[in-house]
């Protein structure tokens, strides 16, 4: 944790407790601002006392005594109703700021600069994959965000030092200093509307992590969905570089068959063959894949440098990572599959799935899934959208009840191990939330390798995975 300075002799309000903002208010502390802290919940309360922040209740708390208020980026900023905290800081009249406000104000000026990665899927894995090719390129990159690190753990802000930050969302509605030298904005489908109102809101909401850039920064923004190429078509000011897996671009960065293409003036000056590349399996990786090219380009890494760490990239856990092999069956963990655009990626990945899906469903089930339902060799459900998953499945996909992660890789591994079929994957993509059997996706896909690693005849994938 590091001090964060630009809110000396100010007076500060912190609603959320949790690792985020516990970290900011300790950075507030240790910069000379007088923090008040506050949160819902009893355990968080005793967590920030022992690390020593100022605890306030602040419902009795006079807002028009604070200069800020920095919220907990999961709370309720507009929608579906503003949260108290906001609504009494909006009547103080009172920014309302995140954590990475507080944090970006500390760079700015410091020398250090920001690679800023947002979309509503892969956002982890392109993070993740950036700060790969940065670091194998001897840069000095610090990688968090809404990925691993909050963002006051990480190294102080120095000459040279560069984030790569994983934004949500919500994070970025918390953010109205934010200026990237690299911003990326990978696509955009139907997420959070509860929190943004309306489609267009959470896209005017992405929209802003280019906001403030200009001359020198970079866009990199996919133009394969029409709320992404809205975007880049009303872009003013920073360098766009168009992303596309769809088709061959005149100018920008693109992968329609896996191989990258680097285009200039309607010329290919650089090629990446991603196909051999485990880690970036899938038309959705080379979408990632190119997005992290174009922007490790921008910070002035060469195209052969970014190759050669592409090809060592081990992946994200739970994000499409190889478990291993039983026999000639892969077994794929990609429990971050939470909604049904995630597990379309996955299961457009591979032409012999045994796929395991349900959980806690979300709205519209998996009938947006029917254009790969041909992939599917059989599914086994879990969860609570089981029921509901077998009925759309009916007549089109064998399914199998069976219930529980354990049981479903018993039930998967048999049927394919037996079956023979060549390419097979037993495949966790679950297009639902975790929260009715597990605490998150993370504990599911554990349960998931747990269940696959004790199959007879497990070999594990050789190499590591990146930390998520």
């Amino acid at each position: 944790m590091f001090a964060a300075r630009r809110f000396a002799g100010k007076r500060v309000a912190v609603f959320g407790l949790a690792r985020s903002g516990l970290a900011c208010a300790q950075a507030l502390q240790a910069g000379g601002a007088e923090v008040f802290a506050w949160d819902d919940s009893a355990a968080a309360l005793a967590t920030a006392r022992a690390a020593g922040v100022p605890v306030a209740d602040l419902r009795e708390a006079e807002f028009a005594g604070f200069d800020a208020l920095v919220l907990s980026p999961g709370v309720p900023l507009t929608h579906p109703a503003p949260h108290w905290t906001v609504r009494r800081a909006n009547t103080a009249n009172i920014e309302v700021i995140g954590d990475t406000e507080a944090f970006a104000r500390e760079v700015e000026g410091s020398g250090a600069e920001i690679v800023a990665i947002t979309g509503t899927n892969g956002k982890s894995t392109t993070t993740a994959l950036i700060g790969h090719v940065l670091r194998s390129a001897a840069c000095d990159a610090e990688i968090g965000g809404n990925i691993g690190t909050a963002a006051f753990l990480l190294s102080p802000p120095q000459p040279g030092r560069i984030y790569v930050l994983e934004l949500s969302s919500y994070q970025i509605d918390l953010m109205p200093s934010l200026r990237p030298k690299v911003g990326v904005l990978l696509n955009l489908s139907p997420d959070h509307l509860d929190r943004h109102g309306s489609m267009e809101a959470y896209a005017a909401v992405k929209a802003r992590i280019f906001a403030r850039q200009g001359p020198g920064d970079h866009a990199i923004i996919s133009v394969d969905d029409e709320w992404c190429a809205a975007i880049a078509e009303s872009l003013d000011g920073p360098e766009l570089v168009p992303v596309s897996v769809e088709r061959i671009l005149e100018e920008g960065v693109c992968a329609p068959d896996g191989i990258l293409h680097d285009r200039r003036n309607g010329a290919t000056v650089e090629e990446i063959d991603l196909k051999p590349m485990r880690s970036l399996r899938g038309r959705h990786n080379w979408q990632n894949a190119c997005a992290a090219y174009a922007a490790a380009s921008a910070m002035g890494i060469e195209a052969g440098a970014i190759a050669r760490a592409m090809a060592s990239f081990p992946g994200l856990a739970h994000r499409m990572q190889e478990v291993g092999r039983v026999g000639p069956v892969l077994f794929i963990n990609d429990s971050k599959a939470t909604n049904v655009d995630a597990a379309a990626r996955a299961l457009a990945a591979f032409d012999t799935i045994y796929w395991i899906a349900g959980g806690r469903p979300k709205t519209g089930g998996i009938e947006a899934l029917s254009p790969w339902f041909g992939n599917i060799v059989r599914a086994y459900l879990i969860g609570e959208a089981a029921e509901a998953f077998a009925a759309t499945l009916q007549g089109r996909v064998d399914a199998v009840m069976s219930g529980t992660i354990d049981q479903a890789v018993a039930d998967a591994a048999r049927d394919a191990l037996a079956e023979k079929r060549k390419g097979a994957a037993v495949l966790l993509s679950p297009a639902s939330a975790s929260f009715d059997q597990f605490a998150s996706f993370e504990v599911r896909g554990e349960a998931f390798a747990a269940a696959v690693r004790a199959l007879e005849g497990f070999r594990a994938r050789e190499g590591e995975l990146a930390p998520c």
